[in-house]
């Protein structure tokens, strides 16, 4: 009851007036947008682990960006397209497992990360806020790079949603159809790179796993058809992306963290309300039989 005293206490439409909240809302939806698609993928894929090697591997372009005076997006957005390949090559060749490489990568992302840290003089607020996200550091630049690869994984995703559906249920038989599985496994990866880098300020790169799997988790805690979980999906990150940075905004705390927070207690929603329908749904039938029987005693 405190919590919703502030809240209402609050004039909330004041926090659109600012430029930077603006930026931050748009920036949320894009990240919402393709993390909930592409999450729905990646869990069924049981790719889970992939989504973060590149996030953390990303940590290191971050890094090597505000090191060397670039942006640090762009940087980002070339390791984690580096490590995809290298990835799938060591995958390929059979040098280690999927698993083994991944963790890997994981290591030298957050290594590399800390190093060049070190070096530049320790962790900055601007390498903080990549870590978990903040409202406040979402540039114009910023948004330009976060528009153009959502509105490319968004045109992929459309264009090839048949080719994607049935690699994800059956690789196997899409193979003998005569689909390029490596060719779209490759694009998948990279689509799935993309998504990272699209929710680094916003999540930062420790929790962006966190975001590609909560609302697939959530969604198919309910629907029975693919469409159906997407679109659950992709609602249910729009509202968690934006509630939390309403509470980020607040309660002046990490973006990524109030986000995944938010999450984590609608996915427990979620699970609760399906226990909830089982039970109904099985006490439904013992009810019938009840009154069936009932009435044959009459």
């Amino acid at each position: 009851m405190i919590i919703w005293s502030e809240i209402m206490a609050l004039d909330l439409g004041s926090m659109f007036d600012y430029a930077f909240f603006q930026r931050a809302i748009i920036g949320g939806l894009c990240s919402a947008l393709l993390c909930s698609i592409i999450g729905i993928f990646v869990v069924l894929r049981r790719q889970a682990l992939i989504g973060e090697g590149v996030a953390h591997l990303s940590f290191g372009g971050i890094a090597l960006g505000l090191f060397l005076g670039l942006y640090p997006l762009d940087t980002a957005l070339l390791m984690s397209v580096v490590g995809i390949f290298a990835i799938s090559y060591l995958q390929r060749q059979r040098i280690v497992y999927s698993e083994m490489a991944i963790g890997i990568l994981i290591s030298f992302g957050l290594a590399f990360g800390a190093v060049l840290a070190s070096l530049s003089g320790g962790f900055g607020v601007d390498l903080f806020s990549y870590l978990f996200g903040s409202i406040l550091t979402i540039s114009s630049d910023d948004l330009i790079v976060i528009g153009v690869l959502t509105v490319a994984v968004v045109a992929f995703v459309i264009v090839f949603f048949k080719e994607l559906m049935h690699l994800t249920f059956d690789e196997q038989g899409t193979r003998l159809t005569g689909i390029p599985v490596f060719a779209f496994e490759i694009a998948f990866n990279l689509v799935l790179a993309f998504s990272v880098v699209v929710s680094i300020k916003i999540v930062g790169t420790l929790l962006i796993s966190a975001l590609l799997i909560i609302p697939a988790a959530s969604a198919m805690q309910f629907s029975r058809s693919f469409k159906g979980t997407v679109l659950i999906s992709v609602i249910i990150g729009v509202v968690t992306v934006q509630i939390g940075l309403i509470m980020s905004y607040i309660y002046d705390i990490a973006t990524g963290g109030a986000i995944v927070l938010f999450g984590i207690g609608v996915f427990i929603l979620c699970v609760m309300l399906k226990k909830g329908m089982s039970w109904i749904a099985a006490a439904e039938p013992e009810e019938k039989t009840l009154k069936a029987e009932s009435g044959e005693g009459r």
